[in-house]
Protein backbone atom coordinates (compact mmCIF):
# COMPACT_ATOMS: atom_id res chain seq x y z
CA UNK A 1 0.00 0.00 0.00
CA UNK A 2 2.69 2.37 1.11
CA UNK A 3 4.27 2.57 -2.87
CA UNK A 4 0.84 2.93 -4.63
CA UNK A 5 0.67 6.00 -2.10
CA UNK A 6 3.95 7.07 -2.99
CA UNK A 7 3.74 6.89 -6.85
CA UNK A 8 0.45 8.53 -6.24
CA UNK A 9 1.73 11.27 -4.71
CA UNK A 10 4.54 11.65 -7.74
CA UNK A 11 1.60 12.32 -10.08
CA UNK A 12 0.75 15.67 -8.51
CA UNK A 13 3.97 16.97 -9.72
CA UNK A 14 2.39 18.59 -12.95
CA UNK A 15 2.12 22.71 -13.98
CA UNK A 16 -1.67 23.75 -14.24
CA UNK A 17 -2.96 26.52 -15.79
CA UNK A 18 -4.75 29.01 -13.44
CA UNK A 19 -8.07 28.41 -12.96
CA UNK A 20 -11.41 29.98 -11.88
CA UNK A 21 -12.99 29.46 -8.48
CA UNK A 22 -16.04 27.06 -10.45
CA UNK A 23 -13.68 24.80 -12.39
CA UNK A 24 -11.96 21.22 -11.62
CA UNK A 25 -9.99 21.25 -8.57
CA UNK A 26 -5.96 19.89 -9.62
CA UNK A 27 -5.33 18.12 -6.67
CA UNK A 28 -8.75 16.24 -5.77
CA UNK A 29 -8.63 14.23 -2.34
CA UNK A 30 -7.42 10.53 -2.44
CA UNK A 31 -9.48 8.22 -2.09
CA UNK A 32 -8.81 5.69 0.05
CA UNK A 33 -10.90 3.00 -1.79
CA UNK A 34 -9.02 3.92 -4.62
CA UNK A 35 -5.68 3.02 -3.18
CA UNK A 36 -6.98 -0.52 -2.13
CA UNK A 37 -8.68 -1.48 -5.37
CA UNK A 38 -5.70 -0.25 -7.46
CA UNK A 39 -3.21 -2.32 -5.34
CA UNK A 40 -5.55 -5.14 -6.14
CA UNK A 41 -5.72 -4.65 -9.21
CA UNK A 42 -1.83 -4.06 -10.08
CA UNK A 43 -1.12 -7.23 -8.55
CA UNK A 44 -3.48 -9.41 -9.86
CA UNK A 45 -1.56 -12.88 -10.92
CA UNK A 46 -3.11 -12.42 -14.83
CA UNK A 47 -1.01 -9.57 -15.22
CA UNK A 48 2.15 -11.44 -14.52
CA UNK A 49 3.52 -10.22 -18.44
CA UNK A 50 2.58 -6.47 -18.39
CA UNK A 51 4.05 -5.64 -14.63
CA UNK A 52 7.66 -5.03 -16.45
CA UNK A 53 6.26 -2.44 -18.20
CA UNK A 54 5.10 -0.32 -14.88
CA UNK A 55 8.36 1.24 -14.23
CA UNK A 56 7.77 2.79 -17.31
CA UNK A 57 3.90 3.90 -17.61
CA UNK A 58 3.39 4.29 -13.82
CA UNK A 59 0.04 3.36 -13.61
CA UNK A 60 -0.82 3.89 -10.60
CA UNK A 61 0.12 7.58 -10.35
CA UNK A 62 -1.16 8.21 -13.98
CA UNK A 63 -4.89 6.96 -12.66
CA UNK A 64 -4.61 8.82 -9.84
CA UNK A 65 -3.68 12.15 -12.05
CA UNK A 66 -6.77 11.13 -14.35
CA UNK A 67 -8.94 10.79 -11.17
CA UNK A 68 -10.26 7.56 -11.98
CA UNK A 69 -12.07 5.93 -9.27
CA UNK A 70 -13.73 2.43 -8.86
CA UNK A 71 -17.41 2.92 -10.13
CA UNK A 72 -16.95 5.10 -12.87
CA UNK A 73 -17.94 4.61 -16.39
CA UNK A 74 -14.77 4.97 -18.44
CA UNK A 75 -13.69 5.18 -21.53
CA UNK A 76 -10.35 2.85 -22.76
CA UNK A 77 -9.18 4.33 -26.40
CA UNK A 78 -7.75 1.75 -28.91
CA UNK A 79 -7.82 -0.59 -25.96
CA UNK A 80 -5.32 -2.83 -28.55
CA UNK A 81 -3.97 -5.84 -26.77
CA UNK A 82 -5.55 -4.59 -23.34
CA UNK A 83 -2.56 -3.54 -21.35
CA UNK A 84 -4.70 -0.63 -19.75
CA UNK A 85 -7.77 -2.94 -20.05
CA UNK A 86 -6.04 -5.37 -17.66
CA UNK A 87 -5.90 -3.00 -14.85
CA UNK A 88 -8.85 -0.55 -15.48
CA UNK A 89 -11.42 -3.55 -15.70
CA UNK A 90 -10.86 -4.94 -11.71
CA UNK A 91 -10.26 -1.38 -10.37
CA UNK A 92 -13.49 0.32 -11.70
CA UNK A 93 -15.29 -3.13 -10.45
CA UNK A 94 -18.54 -4.44 -10.78
CA UNK A 95 -20.27 -0.91 -10.29
CA UNK A 96 -18.32 0.31 -12.59
CA UNK A 97 -18.35 0.45 -16.52
CA UNK A 98 -15.34 -0.40 -19.02
CA UNK A 99 -15.73 0.90 -22.32
CA UNK A 100 -13.61 -0.20 -25.51
CA UNK A 101 -13.73 2.28 -28.24
CA UNK A 102 -12.44 1.81 -31.41
CA UNK A 103 -12.50 4.48 -34.41
CA UNK A 104 -15.14 4.70 -37.19
CA UNK A 105 -13.28 2.71 -39.84
CA UNK A 106 -16.15 2.76 -42.34
CA UNK A 107 -14.19 4.78 -44.63
CA UNK A 108 -10.37 3.47 -43.73
CA UNK A 109 -8.40 0.73 -45.88
CA UNK A 110 -8.89 -2.82 -45.61
CA UNK A 111 -5.82 -3.43 -43.59
CA UNK A 112 -7.27 -0.79 -41.03
CA UNK A 113 -10.69 -2.07 -41.32
CA UNK A 114 -9.34 -5.70 -40.42
CA UNK A 115 -7.24 -4.15 -37.14
CA UNK A 116 -9.88 -2.05 -35.93
CA UNK A 117 -13.04 -3.18 -37.13
CA UNK A 118 -15.81 -4.91 -35.36
CA UNK A 119 -14.47 -4.31 -31.94
CA UNK A 120 -18.02 -5.21 -29.98
CA UNK A 121 -18.11 -8.74 -31.67
CA UNK A 122 -13.96 -9.91 -30.51
CA UNK A 123 -13.43 -7.61 -28.21
CA UNK A 124 -15.67 -7.96 -24.81
CA UNK A 125 -14.87 -12.09 -24.76
CA UNK A 126 -11.44 -11.18 -25.14
CA UNK A 127 -11.14 -8.61 -21.99
CA UNK A 128 -13.20 -11.42 -20.08
CA UNK A 129 -10.50 -13.88 -19.86
CA UNK A 130 -7.89 -11.11 -19.51
CA UNK A 131 -9.23 -10.11 -16.63
CA UNK A 132 -11.63 -12.69 -15.04
CA UNK A 133 -15.04 -10.00 -15.27
CA UNK A 134 -17.97 -10.79 -17.03
CA UNK A 135 -18.19 -10.16 -20.34
CA UNK A 136 -21.50 -8.31 -20.06
CA UNK A 137 -20.09 -5.53 -17.89
CA UNK A 138 -17.68 -4.77 -20.78
CA UNK A 139 -18.79 -2.28 -23.21
CA UNK A 140 -17.07 -2.34 -26.77
CA UNK A 141 -18.21 -0.35 -29.47
CA UNK A 142 -16.59 1.92 -32.72
CA UNK A 143 -17.28 4.99 -32.59
CA UNK A 144 -19.68 4.81 -36.09
CA UNK A 145 -21.65 2.49 -33.34
CA UNK A 146 -21.78 4.19 -30.16
CA UNK A 147 -24.97 4.07 -29.31
CA UNK A 148 -26.78 7.52 -28.21
CA UNK A 149 -27.74 6.60 -24.86
CA UNK A 150 -23.89 6.87 -23.89
CA UNK A 151 -23.87 10.51 -24.67
CA UNK A 152 -23.43 12.76 -21.60
CA UNK A 153 -23.09 9.30 -19.38
CA UNK A 154 -19.32 8.68 -19.51
CA UNK A 155 -16.82 10.21 -16.36
CA UNK A 156 -13.27 9.79 -18.46
CA UNK A 157 -11.83 8.98 -21.70
CA UNK A 158 -8.57 8.21 -21.75
CA UNK A 159 -5.95 7.73 -24.56
CA UNK A 160 -3.17 6.01 -24.04
CA UNK A 161 -0.29 6.24 -26.71
CA UNK A 162 -2.58 6.68 -29.68
CA UNK A 163 -2.64 10.05 -30.24
CA UNK A 164 -0.61 10.08 -33.60
CA UNK A 165 -2.32 6.77 -34.71
CA UNK A 166 -5.44 9.53 -34.88
CA UNK A 167 -3.26 12.38 -36.20
CA UNK A 168 -1.93 10.38 -38.95
CA UNK A 169 -4.67 8.47 -39.97
CA UNK A 170 -6.87 12.15 -40.18
CA UNK A 171 -9.20 10.98 -37.54
CA UNK A 172 -8.22 13.17 -34.78
CA UNK A 173 -11.23 15.85 -35.15
CA UNK A 174 -14.05 13.86 -35.26
CA UNK A 175 -13.10 10.84 -33.12
CA UNK A 176 -12.59 13.89 -30.63
CA UNK A 177 -15.96 15.59 -31.56
CA UNK A 178 -17.41 11.94 -30.25
CA UNK A 179 -15.21 11.40 -27.14
CA UNK A 180 -16.64 14.91 -26.05
CA UNK A 181 -20.15 13.58 -26.82
CA UNK A 182 -19.12 10.82 -24.68
CA UNK A 183 -18.73 12.95 -21.47
CA UNK A 184 -20.37 14.13 -18.72
CA UNK A 185 -20.48 17.77 -18.47
CA UNK A 186 -17.49 17.44 -15.36
CA UNK A 187 -16.17 14.21 -17.55
CA UNK A 188 -12.54 14.53 -18.32
CA UNK A 189 -10.05 13.64 -21.13
CA UNK A 190 -6.69 11.77 -20.12
CA UNK A 191 -3.92 11.65 -22.82
CA UNK A 192 -0.29 10.02 -22.18
CA UNK A 193 1.57 10.23 -25.37
CA UNK A 194 5.26 9.89 -26.93
CA UNK A 195 6.69 13.66 -26.44
CA UNK A 196 8.55 14.99 -29.12
CA UNK A 197 11.18 17.38 -28.75
CA UNK A 198 9.70 21.34 -29.00
CA UNK A 199 11.87 22.16 -31.59
CA UNK A 200 11.32 18.93 -33.88
CA UNK A 201 10.71 19.44 -37.20
CA UNK A 202 7.38 18.86 -38.59
CA UNK A 203 7.94 16.30 -40.79
CA UNK A 204 8.99 14.49 -37.50
CA UNK A 205 5.85 15.03 -35.68
CA UNK A 206 3.16 13.79 -38.47
CA UNK A 207 2.37 11.26 -36.49
CA UNK A 208 4.49 8.66 -38.78
CA UNK A 209 7.39 8.51 -36.14
CA UNK A 210 5.09 7.98 -32.86
CA UNK A 211 6.24 11.36 -31.46
CA UNK A 212 4.37 14.19 -30.92
CA UNK A 213 4.76 18.01 -29.71
CA UNK A 214 3.11 18.62 -26.17
CA UNK A 215 2.39 22.37 -27.46
CA UNK A 216 0.39 20.61 -30.55
CA UNK A 217 -1.16 18.25 -28.72
CA UNK A 218 -3.08 20.89 -26.29
CA UNK A 219 -3.66 22.87 -29.22
CA UNK A 220 -5.10 20.31 -31.25
CA UNK A 221 -7.64 18.80 -28.13
CA UNK A 222 -8.13 22.04 -27.09
CA UNK A 223 -9.38 23.29 -30.61
CA UNK A 224 -12.36 20.17 -30.28
CA UNK A 225 -13.98 21.56 -27.46
CA UNK A 226 -11.84 20.93 -24.52
CA UNK A 227 -9.99 22.56 -22.06
CA UNK A 228 -6.41 22.02 -20.01
CA UNK A 229 -6.43 21.39 -16.71
CA UNK A 230 -3.06 20.02 -16.04
CA UNK A 231 -0.13 18.35 -16.97
CA UNK A 232 2.15 15.82 -14.83
CA UNK A 233 5.83 14.72 -15.96
CA UNK A 234 4.33 11.23 -14.09
CA UNK A 235 5.66 9.31 -17.45
CA UNK A 236 8.40 11.68 -18.83
CA UNK A 237 11.84 10.03 -19.36
CA UNK A 238 14.74 12.45 -19.83
CA UNK A 239 17.03 9.58 -21.31
CA UNK A 240 15.09 9.35 -24.22
CA UNK A 241 16.27 11.99 -27.07
CA UNK A 242 13.63 11.31 -29.05
CA UNK A 243 14.75 11.74 -32.19
CA UNK A 244 14.79 8.24 -33.59
CA UNK A 245 15.60 7.73 -36.74
CA UNK A 246 12.66 4.92 -37.43
CA UNK A 247 10.87 6.77 -34.68
CA UNK A 248 9.42 5.39 -30.92
CA UNK A 249 9.28 2.02 -32.20
CA UNK A 250 13.39 2.00 -31.85
CA UNK A 251 12.60 1.79 -28.29
CA UNK A 252 11.43 -0.81 -25.64
CA UNK A 253 9.06 -2.73 -25.65
CA UNK A 254 9.13 -3.40 -29.78
CA UNK A 255 13.19 -2.52 -30.47
CA UNK A 256 12.56 -2.49 -33.93
CA UNK A 257 15.67 -3.23 -35.64
CA UNK A 258 17.32 -5.51 -32.97
CA UNK A 259 18.69 -1.78 -31.84
CA UNK A 260 19.42 -3.76 -28.12
CA UNK A 261 21.51 -0.74 -27.12
CA UNK A 262 18.23 1.29 -26.87
CA UNK A 263 17.34 -0.87 -23.94
CA UNK A 264 18.96 1.23 -21.31
CA UNK A 265 16.60 4.20 -22.44
CA UNK A 266 13.96 2.57 -21.45
CA UNK A 267 10.32 3.36 -22.97
CA UNK A 268 9.68 6.67 -24.31
CA UNK A 269 9.28 10.38 -22.82
CA UNK A 270 5.56 10.81 -22.85
CA UNK A 271 3.27 13.90 -21.92
CA UNK A 272 0.30 13.04 -19.59
CA UNK A 273 -2.42 15.96 -20.12
CA UNK A 274 -6.00 16.10 -18.50
CA UNK A 275 -8.72 17.99 -19.95
CA UNK A 276 -12.04 18.61 -19.26
CA UNK A 277 -14.73 19.31 -21.57
CA UNK A 278 -15.82 22.96 -22.04
CA UNK A 279 -19.28 23.59 -21.81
Amino acid sequence: MRRILVVIAAAFGFVAPPLAAEEVPVEPAICKACEAALELALADPRRAEDRARDIYRHPAGTLAFFRVEPGMTVVDYMPSGGWYTRILLPYLGKGGHYIGLNPDVSGASEKQQAYFGELSDSFPGKAAAWTGMPANCIGAYNTDGLPSVLDGKVDRVLIFREMHNLLRMGWLDSELGAMRRLLKDEGLLGIVQHRANPDAPDSYVDGSKGYLRQADVIRLVEAQGFELVGTSEINANSADPADHPQGVWMLPPVLSGGHDELKTIGESDRMTLLFRKRN
